[in-house]
């Protein structure tokens, strides 16, 4: 079990926190258990030291060399998605360019029927917005 100082987080270094780390993971494995250590596993204070020193959970995990770290495409199939979407909204840009999000004008047969009539000039001066 870690000492009193680790469990309690004050003062605690970077590598003492890893060394935390690294003792909690050894002691699951013991018990049978092949999880990463958990938030949980830990006392709140040992818990904000190690967050503190080390960063988000996962980026702990990893200064701990307990979890394999993000892989560096990550960002690059990041990028391509992004590039994706971008592609496909200008893409459904194009396609409504004739419909547009701007005002149109209904007659009043188109309105009786269902219609939107672009064409049509606005019955007694006032324009309706498509709903």
């Amino acid at each position: 079990m870690p000492d009193a100082q680790m469990t309690q987080g004050r003062g605690m270094t970077r590598q003492q926190c890893i060394e935390l780390l690294r003792q909690v993971s050894r002691e699951l494995r013991a018990r049978g258990e092949t999880r990463y250590p958990r938030r949980s596993d830990l006392p709140e204070a040992a818990v904000v030291a190690v967050k503190a020193r080390l960063g988000p959970w996962p980026r702990a995990l990893e200064a701990a060399g307990l979890k394999p770290p993000r892989g560096e495409d990550r960002i690059a199939r990041n990028r391509e998605k992004r590039i994706r979407a971008k592609r496909r909204r200008r893409e459904a840009l194009r396609t409504d360019a004739g419909s547009g999000p701007g005002r149109t004008w209904l007659s009043a047969a188109g309105r009786a029927a269902g219609k939107i009539d672009c064409n049509a000039p606005p019955e007694g001066g006032r324009e309706e917005e498509e709903s």
